[in-house]
């Protein structure tokens, strides 16, 4: 993969979007998924649907924090300098509110907010991941047979205690064969 051509603007962009999602990435940049796709893919238009889906399997397939598909955005935008800045602007807003929010968690720890706090964000995650996952859906299905494939990995995660990889393994050797 070769490295695209460096613009400040690209770079900017990608610290503005990082920094701002990586707020809000309760539970994991899963649940910021779907305003990273509409930056990066919609409006931006830095990488295709295709690229987006396929930029986050290998996010996932590495072994780390799922925060590593702002890094590889951030290289399809803007090269190495790209890479660099969307893996600081993901990584260390939240790093520097966790150590602030840490100090004063403990303290409050009998207090009805804290309670309404954790209250709250259950559904908001929940929800987060929710439109995450439609987005992946509808970026990497592209056929009827696809959409059955992953509707029958979701299907046999959600019902059984099979583990999910061997789902992904029989999807992959169809891929390899060129059933899908």
């Amino acid at each position: 993969m070769a490295a695209p051509a460096v613009t400040a603007d690209a770079v900017a962009a990608l610290a503005r979007l990082f920094a701002s999602v990586s707020l809000l990435a309760f539970g994991g940049t899963q649940t910021v998924l779907p305003e990273i796709h509409r930056e990066a893919v919609v409006l931006s238009r830095w990488i295709t649907d295709r690229q987006f889906a396929d930029l986050y399997a290998l996010s996932q397939a590495e072994p780390g924090p799922n925060s590593f598909i702002a890094t590889l955005i951030g290289y399809q935008a803007g090269g190495v300098a790209g890479a660099f800045v969307s893996t600081m602007a993901i990584c260390l807003p939240p790093a520097v509110l966790a150590y602030f929010v840490a100090r004063v968690w403990g303290r409050i720890r009998a207090t009805a907010w804290r309670a309404a706090i954790q209250a709250g964000l259950t559904p908001v995650m929940v929800g987060l991941m929710a439109a995450s996952a439609y987005i992946l859906i509808r970026a990497a299905d592209h056929s009827a047979a696809a959409f059955a494939l992953t509707a029958a990995t979701a299907a046999l995660a959600y019902t059984t205690n099979i583990n999910p990889l061997w789902a992904f393994a029989v999807a992959g050797a169809l891929g390899a064969l060129g059933i899908f």
